[in-house]
């Protein structure tokens, strides 16, 4: 299910109904998919691929540079419904709920000594595809669909593991570069299999 399909039955946008969503922009997409060729697509499938280098380059100083202020990053928990329950995620509960701020608390724990779950790093691989780029009614933001696949590996011994999901990104125009405004990611599992989620997609 995409991420504009999945709305509760009170039509309410993930983001308004999460905790920190309250001050996320409510931007929705407007009219069909822009053309591969269009500029503004070009544009933002670049920002994507650039993107996934730095998140697997784990240098999350220069991704927190490319996140607004006003940003909200979510990942709710999805759940097995019947067809035509109306709802595909667990209202209230999300695995990722975060602002600027909790993001930017997530990253300076990764240089403390307490940051176990990243020491040693994991390997990291970030395939990004399926890029849909969509007009706004401010001209200024764009509405970005892509899959992702992560490959994760720790250790030696342990068993690597993948996450696969869609996301849905709004992009903001600003002066030094396109930001990233909205994120929602709505996993393909309901039970992640990974040990933990100290990573970002």
């Amino acid at each position: 299910m995409s991420v504009e399909a999945a709305k509760e039955r009170n039509g309410k946008t993930l983001s308004e109904q999460s905790v920190l969503g309250g001050h996320a922009s409510r931007t929705q997409r407007t009219g069909e998919s822009l053309p591969f060729s269009d500029g503004l697509h070009l544009e933002a499938h670049r920002w994507l691929v650039d993107e996934a280098y730095l998140l697997d380059a784990q240098d999350y100083d220069a991704w927190m540079a490319r996140i607004a202020e006003d940003v909200h990053y979510l990942m709710p928990v999805r759940v097995t419904t019947a067809l035509g329950a109306g709802y595909s995620t667990s209202p209230g509960m999300a695995h990722l709920d975060e602002n600027r701020y909790s993001l930017s608390r997530r990253v300076a724990r990764f240089a403390t000594e307490h940051a176990w779950t990243e020491d040693p790093p994991s390997r990291l691989r970030h395939y990004v595809t399926n890029v849909r780029t969509f007009r706004t009614h401010h001209p200024d933001e764009i509405i970005v669909d892509s899959a992702v696949l992560l490959f994760r590996s720790r250790g030696d011994v342990r068993e690597a593991a993948t996450v696969s999901a869609g996301r849905e990104d709004l992009l903001r125009r600003t002066a030094t570069g396109w930001e990233l405004a909205r994120r929602t990611i709505m996993v393909d599992e309901s039970v992640i299999r990974m040990q933990n989620l100290a990573i970002f997609l």
